[in-house]
């Protein structure tokens, strides 16, 4: 079974809540750069394991410092959130979690399909990580008899026949696509037909999508080619024979 990329998942999401918090609800406001929004998770993470350890400030400094980057960097990361810091002492930590999750849409739960309940779709519905980035899957769609009808880490499988029926029904605006290649751009199509507006690829098809839906096309193994590489070059310096 394939494995699930965390930083992948960050990815879409980023993308996904940036264009509906910012690109529809505030049309007229610019998206931040994509490397500033992109490292956020990783400053929430940081933040999140010094606050375990009772801060309840922190500096942009010591951030940089948790993270291997400068805090200039930091300091601008962060003011893309909306939040400023105090002299002295820093940034309130519940006020800065706070200001990141919202930036990012983790603040509240927003409802997500799986489209095809295959291998790689059940793997998906079983990924815990989703929720804590609002991310709550509520339905998949299959087209297999002996799996409508059926749940999966508790969520039920409809029949794909009823794909746009549901969709309009619930008002899901986020769908990944897990199909087999050849069904992939005819399921796009419905999904965006229905109303879907972000598309999380899993297919090896590139989707044509018009605007301004948002498809992520994930491709599970450039992790793995990149893993590769690097093993190769670190045998090379090391003048062994890489794995």
């Amino acid at each position: 079974m394939p494995l699930l990329c965390p930083q992948a998942i960050i990815d879409f999401y980023i993308d996904l809540n940036v264009l509906l918090n910012l690109g529809t609800i505030v049309a007229k406001r610019k998206i931040p750069a994509t490397p500033s929004v992109r490292r956020l998770p990783s400053y929430l993470h940081a933040i999140r394991q010094l606050q375990s350890e009772g801060s309840e400030y922190i500096s942009g400094t010591l951030i940089a410092q948790e993270l291997n980057l400068e805090p200039i960097q930091v300091r601008k990361d962060l003011a893309i959130t909306g939040i400023s810091g105090k002299p002295k002492k820093g940034y309130p930590v519940d006020a800065l979690i706070d200001a990141i999750e919202r930036f990012l849409g983790w603040a509240s739960m927003q409802d997500v399909i799986v489209v095809g309940a295959g291998n790689l779709g059940s793997a998906l519905m079983g990924h815990q990580e989703f929720r804590s980035h609002g991310m709550n899957i509520v339905a998949a769609f299959d087209k297999n008899p002996q799996k409508i009808g059926t749940s999966i880490h508790g969520i039920p499988v409809l029949n794909l026949d009823d794909l746009e029926t549901e969709i309009h029904k619930s008002g899901v605006k986020v769908a990944i696509l897990a199909v087999h290649s050849e069904a992939a751009q005819q399921t796009a199509d419905a999904l965006v037909n229905a109303g879907i507006q972000g598309i999380w690829n899993f297919t090896a098809i590139k989707l044509k999508v018009p605007e301004p839906v948002v498809v992520e096309m994930e491709d599970l193994s450039s992790g793995y080619a990149m893993l590769c590489v690097t093993l190769q070059a670190q045998g090379e310096e090391n003048g062994g024979n890489s794995p």
